[in-house]
């Protein structure tokens, strides 16, 4: 849901109490472990951290008026949404990261094509967001951003995020053969060995 507050504080104050403070640790998680070109402010009615026109004067693709958005907070109809351009904007490497390193802390992640959602702090893995801060700053996000924005690409050329499905499906096809050929390999090698002289 899209507010019409014009900054951070005010978004906060209009959230009932319980999302207020999920919210606000969120934010302090983030403010702590954000890349301090990244500025915060409020973008598409939610909260935002992005990259500014002075670091980044191209924009965003789809509005060059706006920065460049990094990451977003916003309070939806039956939770919370945080959501992390810097973690699925290339697509593999950066997102299986932070898949792993969730499930390590044992917490559930509710992750959509696009977001996090919860309802209290606690259901965060607070540690794993600071990490994907830390790893992920603004210099990374402009390189990834640039093999997606499709201003670089050329007329006809396939999307980055099609390259990128079609470069993870022929991975996980090699990976998955790779197991089964050595198990026919080392099968026929034992069944082919002469039975032993008695």
């Amino acid at each position: 849901m899209q507010s019409r507050a014009t900054t951070v504080t005010q978004y906060l104050s209009e959230l009932p109490p319980d999302r207020r403070a999920a919210a606000d640790a969120v934010i302090q998680v983030i403010r702590a472990n954000a890349d301090p070109l990244l500025e915060e402010g409020m973008q598409y009615g939610m909260i935002g951290w992005y990259v500014p026109h002075r670091v980044f004067p191209a924009g965003y693709h789809a509005d060059p008026r706006q920065p460049l958005p990094f990451a977003c907070l916003a309070s939806q109809k039956n939770h919370l949404s945080l959501y992390l351009m810097s973690v699925y904007a290339d697509g593999t490497s950066d997102e299986q990261w932070f898949r792993m390193q969730w499930a390590r802390t044992g917490k559930a992640l509710d992750m959509g094509k696009s977001c996090i959602r919860f309802k209290r702090a606690e259901d965060l893995a607070l540690d794993v967001i600071a990490e994907a801060f830390q790893r992920v700053g603004v210099e990374r996000h402009l390189e990834v951003y640039a093999q997606v924005d499709p201003r670089n690409r050329p007329k006809g050329a396939p999307k980055a995020k099609q390259v990128a499905k079609k470069t993870a499906k022929k991975t996980a096809k090699k990976v998955a053969k790779v197991p089964a050929r050595n198990l026919v390999k080392k099968s026929a090698s034992k069944s082919a060995k002469p039975a032993p002289k008695k």
